[in-house]
């Protein structure tokens, strides 16, 4: 069963910036792209390492589509983990590194001003 919880007033995320709390018994990261908010556990799948204190950043790619060019991708949309630089995308917690892998990620909306997440 799923429960909300309310992290704090909306505007103390702005966009491009993210904080941890404590939700529950969780450590719960709570970022802001462009006015959407999104959760991630605050725990890398690799030695459970606190992902959310990690910098926010993109990735360079090189795939068929840029013709096997580096180019950068999905700026201020990446979390990489302090311990080991595993990059995850912060939109749907899946890794880059191993994309069939994901850390959890939570509901997160504001309701009259306050920023809720559910889990």
């Amino acid at each position: 069963m799923r429960t909300e919880h309310t992290v704090c007033p909306a505007d103390a995320i702005p966009p491009g910036s993210h904080e941890v709390f404590t939700v529950g018994a969780r450590q719960i990261g709570v970022f802001n792209i462009g006015g959407e908010y999104f959760a991630l556990a605050n725990a890398c799948f690799h030695q459970n390492g606190p992902l959310c204190r990690g910098t926010v950043s993109g990735t360079l790619v090189a795939d068929e589509a840029t013709g096997w060019r580096s180019e950068w991708r999905l700026d201020g949309e990446v979390i990489v983990c302090p311990w080991h630089s595993l990059e995850f995308e912060i939109r749907t917690g899946r890794c880059l590194a191993y994309p069939t892998r994901r850390v959890p990620s939570y509901r997160a909306w504001v309701d009259e001003g306050m920023l809720k997440v559910a889990l």
